[in-house]
């Protein structure tokens, strides 16, 4: 199975179609759901729908890993 994911076209084992959802892609990138969001052809999809949502061939998403992190020095606190 080949899913484009930000631009890039990546090959996966063909898996049990029924079992690869785009919650399991999310944990097998070991990213953690709660900073990730992620687009599927076009259409956001709501954290609690990924487990339910199956992934097929050929399929685009683009997916955003939030980061947190940065110097507050500029704004006057410590």
């Amino acid at each position: 199975m080949t899913l484009h994911i930000n631009g890039e076209a990546c090959t996966f084992a063909d898996p049990t179609p029924a079992h690869f959802t785009l919650a399991a892609l999310i944990e097998s990138l070991n990213m953690k759901p709660d900073r990730v969001a992620v687009e599927l052809n076009r259409d956001i999809v709501p954290r609690e729908r990924w487990p339910e949502t199956p992934l097929k061939d050929g399929d685009r998403l683009e997916i955003v890993h939030f980061v947190g992190g940065g110097c507050c020095a500029r704004f006057g606190y410590p």
